[in-house]
């Protein structure tokens, strides 16, 4: 940013749009620009409720004559030297034609001067009459280097009892956790750990990665997913768990010097109901990487034009701050129904959002693992399949008969029951056609009727429950074969029998 922002002023840009929540973090960084490479230049900063103040003067003497947008906009056309001028938070008075016609004059007075104007704000708000006249930045959030500050200076704090000195280990992960918060952010948190423990050690990690959870809950478009359960408790898609195990240190240091590209992300289709969410919870905690759903619904805002696309800049920079993560969308094909091609129903929002995701997804270069699971191919634009855009397409078919009596045994263990009760081989043969999740429904309802007769549910009773359910497979049949037909060609099967078995066909 220090580069960019440098490089704009010095060739004379008259307007800038910088994007962030750290105006002090970011004044400070512009403080240093302007006494390295433009001396000459005054620093002012204006805000609706002092108006402009030298930066670094104190606002005890506050310029009543510039509190309003037009008079201080006035008052940078007026002045005679050179100037750097940040307004903050002047995106709520963009929507004034007067404020918007008076920047438009000010752009033409100042064009080829040393004089700029910086509008700064966490909110991206561009009127269509300033787009060609404004640079956009955004303000990176603080690296390792700057974390590294900020802890240095929490640690010479005086602590009881005495902190001893940090590991190298302990003082990187540390760092790490704090990836993604603000300055501020990061000296609060810091703080409540030394207050909480009376010192930061290694253990204080938990205590940082709880804020970030709290980031990511503000965001309100992504969620903070926590799983407990392993793969082991998926029945089968041994070869899909055989690709997530081989890249278990994929985000790795060593995995670099290796010269391994970072994995980009994966697609996981199949019938509903047969594990795909919880292999992408699952693959969190083999990874050892904080998993983030996004939540295409709440994207979508039509309040106001161009929101929506806010939203999604906002969770992908949330998402990218905190990386190396897992970014988790379930049920893409809802959430991109068409996204390529439906321009008329929503005045364009929906392709505009496709087109800013798939942007994304080709140009990203931090570590942010992209899982995402669907039911209906058929749904999906072709160009979300493209090449390119996911290192792998895995097919989620309907268990097969040892996959079944797999998933038998982990539901029965899960409840504590013994197995020898229980013929799991004669229940799989029994279930066929049915997916993971309504063998699990079967084994509950059973439960349930025992339950309410007060006894303990046998091998009869999950028979009956069994019988007494129509599976998926036969109400959707034709999707199901239609889903099948596409894969067979076009999808890596995650089940190791069916990957065998199309190997010795090639």
């Amino acid at each position: 940013m220090k580069e960019e922002l440098s490089v704009l002023i010095k060739a004379q840009y008259p307007l800038i749009y910088l994007v962030t929540y750290e105006e002090e973090r970011a004044e400070q960084e512009i403080d240093r620009i302007l006494h390295q490479d433009h001396p000459q230049r005054r620093f002012l900063v204006w805000t609706e409720t002092l108006g402009f103040i030298e930066y670094g003067q104190p606002r005890t003497n506050p310029s009543h004559n510039t509190l309003s947008p037009q008079a201080a906009i006035d008052r940078v056309i007026r002045d005679t030297e050179p100037g750097l001028y940040i307004f903050r938070d002047l995106h709520p008075f963009l929507e004034s034609p007067t404020v918007i016609r008076r920047l438009r004059d000010a752009i033409s007075d100042i064009k080829g001067t040393d004089k700029t104007i910086i509008l700064m704000s966490p909110v991206q708000k561009i009127p269509v009459e300033l787009q060609t006249e404004v640079v956009v930045i955004d303000f990176a959030l603080p690296n390792l280097q700057a974390l590294d500050q900020v802890l240095s200076q929490q640690l010479r704090q005086p602590a009881t009892p005495p902190t001893p000195a940090l590991t190298s280990t302990a003082r990187e992960k540390l760092l790490k956790a704090a990836l993604g918060l603000t300055r501020d952010e990061a000296e609060k948190v810091y703080r409540k750990a030394q207050v909480m423990r009376g010192r930061l050690t290694e253990a204080d990690v938990d205590v940082v990665l709880t804020e970030k959870k709290q980031l990511i809950r503000r965001n309100g478009i992504l969620e903070y997913i926590e799983e407990d359960q392993t793969m082991e408790s998926i029945g089968g898609l041994e070869e899909l768990k055989h690709w997530l195990r081989q890249r278990s240190n994929a985000f790795s240091e060593s995995a670099r010097q290796y010269g391994l590209p970072q994995p980009k992300g994966m697609l996981i289709l199949g019938v509903p109901g047969c594990g795909k969410s919880l292999i992408a919870k699952t693959t969190s905690l083999l990874w050892g990487l904080p998993l983030l759903r996004l939540d295409m619904g709440r994207v979508y805002d039509g309040s106001t034009v161009g929101r929506s696309e806010a939203n999604l800049r906002g969770a992908l920079k949330t998402a990218e701050s905190i990386s190396p993560c897992i970014l988790f969308i379930d049920e893409v094909d809802k959430a991109f129904a068409g996204g390529a091609g439906s321009a008329d129903s929503d005045g364009g929002t929906s392709s505009r959002i496709f087109g800013s995701f798939l942007t994304w997804m080709q140009e990203k270069t931090l570590p942010v693992f992209v899982m995402a699971t669907a039911n209906r191919i058929e749904r999906l634009p072709g160009e979300f399949l493209r090449k390119g855009r996911f290192d792998e397409i895995f097919f989620v078919d309907l268990p097969t008969a040892e996959e079944r009596s797999e998933i038998f045994t982990i539901h029965l263990n899960k409840r504590n029951r013994a197995l020898d009760r229980f013929d799991t081989e004669q229940l799989a043969k029994i279930s066929e056609g049915f997916s993971g999740a309504e063998i699990e429904q079967a084994l509950i309802s059973a439960m349930y009727e025992a339950f309410a007769q007060g006894r303990e549910f046998t091998q009869l009773d999950i028979i009956a429950a069994i019988k007494s359910t129509l599976p998926l497979s036969k109400t959707m049949s034709e999707q199901v074969a239609a889903l099948r037909d596409w894969a067979r060609q076009r999808a890596r099967p995650a089940a190791s029998a069916v990957a065998e078995y199309q190997r010795m066909e090639f």
